[in-house]
């Protein structure tokens, strides 16, 4: 537990990219399985332990110091875990020895909430302010270091000097402390047969167009829908639908996992049926109506029914034991379209080719892409492979332009990673009405990027200097600040008090010039809902 504790630790004062990569690495080769297995389940977001609720926590500390004190540190700290390791009383009798993270974990993992008290309060006695802070990190499994899945997939690559793509492929073939994915990455064992099961394979993804004319004789051209991408896999008699992250989400929608019968990997969009997107011929719901599905671990007969799912299908990787993915794309779709008869019509359909042969009249067509809410057009090489991450020069995504608006900040609070030392998450909001008729501001959407380094540093000196109110690590500013926030779309939501939900909301540009009166209204927004 001391190296995990130390590990973590390290990485919050990171901020490098290659710094990261080089700690996890260095941890990885330095220790043992399973403990580096259990720090791996742990960066990664696989381990859950339901028993452990912050109230809990939060209990605890209050049997053994004032609360008033408690409550007046979690105020000024702004994170609970960092607050109860810092004030735990620690024990003067003799020294106990600390618990290895393999330890912790089979203990986190069989605690009741009837004992959880104890038995936690038994772990955090045994440790120092370090490792209770990551203890409680990951109890809780929120330990915010800067380090998403995929670069701690990357860190073990290079650890032991193995591809990515391999590491990506496997890691779903195992569950934590995934000894056999350390075993053949140490070159101990070889490389595990996984072909009969239905695991994860690295996407190929995009890069923005640009500036960049392509000549249609060389690439096809598809619409880009806004919805999730999704990879459909089934073997040894099991489905599985992942996400672009990797991560597993049959769960949420059992019945395109139930219709999806061939033993094939295939890539494609999740969406939910509607007439937003494309009309009656896209036959897709906005994103807001798939996000009513998303994040759920079991769906009821009523969601399914309320918002039907279905895939639009874009490429074919494997189709039974063959691997088609160095194969060109003209070859995948022609293969595509072949597999797709044997699917259900109303739960798979194709990514239409867009019948465009200039260049200029595929940006008309482009152009009238808001007016039928879709996102914009890919741009796929025709003898292209399908090769993991992105590759310059063979798939290109062109989106449309995105809106605009002037909005106040409102909220702010401290980041992670590289942006852990200063307020950089901003909530921000419009008017209800103008302010000299009695308007109020309400959040309209909350981003954290789209700034400069020395933008953040303008706003965060902002922020410090005109805070109104403290709430726990969020801090309420004056009204005073404009941003101009560029978003794709805007959709009507139940959720918000403002009725109103931004789809990938980012800073434009501070708008110093601008009064804050002058910020646009709630109604300016609704009237660009899709």
């Amino acid at each position: 537990m001391e190296r995990f504790a130390d590990l973590i630790d390290r990485l919050i004062y990171t901020r490098s990219r290659h710094g990261k990569l080089a700690l996890i690495g260095r941890y990885l080769r330095d220790t043992p399985d399973p403990d580096r297995g259990w720090a791996m389940a742990a960066l990664t977001g696989s381990l859950d332990f339901p028993a452990v609720k912050p109230a809990t926590i939060r209990a605890m500390i209050g049997d053994r110091i004032d609360p008033v004190l408690y409550a007046l540190s979690r105020d000024y700290v702004g994170d609970t875990a960092e607050t109860v390791s810092l004030l735990w009383p620690s024990r003067r009798s003799a020294p106990c020895e600390p618990p290895r993270l393999a330890a912790v974990v089979a203990t986190l993992t069989a605690m009741t909430r009837a004992g959880l008290s104890v038995e936690l309060g038994h772990l955090l006695d045994r440790l120092d302010e370090k490792g209770r802070f990551a203890l409680l990190k990951l109890a809780t499994g929120g330990l915010r270091v800067g380090v998403s899945a995929r670069l701690a997939k990357r860190a073990m690559a290079d650890a032991f000097a193995v591809p990515l793509e391999a590491v990506e492929e496997l890691w779903h073939a195992f569950d934590p402390p995934f000894s056999p994915l350390f075993g053949w990455a140490t070159g101990e064992t070889p490389r595990p047969d996984v072909r009969a099961l239905p695991v994860f394979r690295p996407f190929m993804l995009a890069h923005p167009l640009g500036e960049t004319s392509v000549d249609l004789a060389d690439y096809a051209a598809e619409w880009k829908w806004d919805g999730i991408r999704v990879q459909l896999v089934r073997a040894g008699g099991q489905t599985r639908l992942y996400s672009r992250g990797g991560d597993d989400i049959t769960a949420g929608f059992p019945e395109v996992a139930a219709d999806y019968v061939l033993p094939a990997v295939l890539d494609g969009e999740l969406l939910v049926r509607g007439l937003e997107q494309g009309g009656a011929v896209g036959g897709a719901a906005s994103f807001n109506a798939l996000q009513q599905r998303l994040g759920r671990k079991a769906v009821s007969e009523k969601i399914q029914a309320d918002y039907p799912a279905f895939v639009r299908l874009y490429d074919v990787l494997c189709d039974g034991d063959e691997d088609l993915r160095a194969q060109t794309w003209t070859c995948r779709r022609a293969r595509l379209e072949r597999l797709i008869l044997a699917l259900p019509a109303h739960r798979f359909d194709l990514s239409v080719v867009i019948d465009a042969v200039e260049f200029s009249a595929l940006a008309t067509l482009r152009d009238g892409a808001r007016d039928a809410a879709i996102e914009g057009v890919m741009l796929k090489r025709r003898d292209s492979p399908y090769v993991a991450g992105r590759r310059t020069g063979l798939w290109y995504k062109w989106k449309r332009e995105a809106l605009t608006a002037d909005c106040v900040l409102m909220y702010a609070q401290r980041g992670s990673g590289k942006r852990s030392s200063y307020y950089s998450d901003y909530t921000f909001g419009c008017w209800t009405a103008p302010p000299g008729e009695g308007g109020e501001l309400l959040p309209v959407g909350k981003a954290y990027f789209g700034f400069t380094d020395e933008e953040m540093r303008t706003i965060d000196a902002f922020v410090r200097r005109h805070t109104v109110a403290r709430f726990g690590p969020v801090r309420e500013v004056e009204k005073s600040l404009v941003f101009e926030v560029a978003f794709d779309s805007i959709h009507l939501s139940r959720r918000h008090k403002s009725g109103l939900a931004m789809r990938f909301p980012r800073i434009f540009r501070i708008r110093a010039d601008k009064p804050a009166a002058e910020a646009d209204l709630i109604e300016t927004l609704r009237a660009l809902v899709a």
